[in-house]
C-alpha cells in the first residue's frame, strides 16, 4: 500500500535521497531512497515536500512499467 508521508526529521536528514542521471538542469526532479525499513521512498527535488513511500515490490512494478513504456505518453 502506498503511504502519502508528510515531510518529517527522517526524510529530511536521515535519508539520502538520490535523483536520476537523465534529470533536466532546471531541478524539477524525482528523487528516491530506500528506508530503513526497506521501504522506498518518493518525492518531488524540493526536500521540504512530502514523500509516497511504497514497498519494495511496488517499486519494482512501478519500474518495471517506466522500463516497458506502459507510461508513455500518446503524441
Amino acid at each position: 500500500m502506498n503511504t502519502f508521508a508528510p515531510n518529517s526529521a527522517e526524510l529530511r536528514t536521515a535519508v539520502a535521497f538520490r535523483k536520476a542521471t537523465a534529470s533536466n538542469p532546471s531541478g524539477n526532479c524525482l528523487h528516491v531512497a530506500e528506508l530503513a525499513d526497506g521501504n522506498v521512498a518518493i518525492r518531488h527535488s524540493d526536500p521540504a515536500g512530502p514523500a509516497i513511500i511504497c514497498t519494495p515490490g511496488e517499486w519494482n512494478a512501478f519500474t518495471d512499467g517506466v522500463r516497458n513504456g506502459e507510461f508513455a505518453l500518446s503524441a
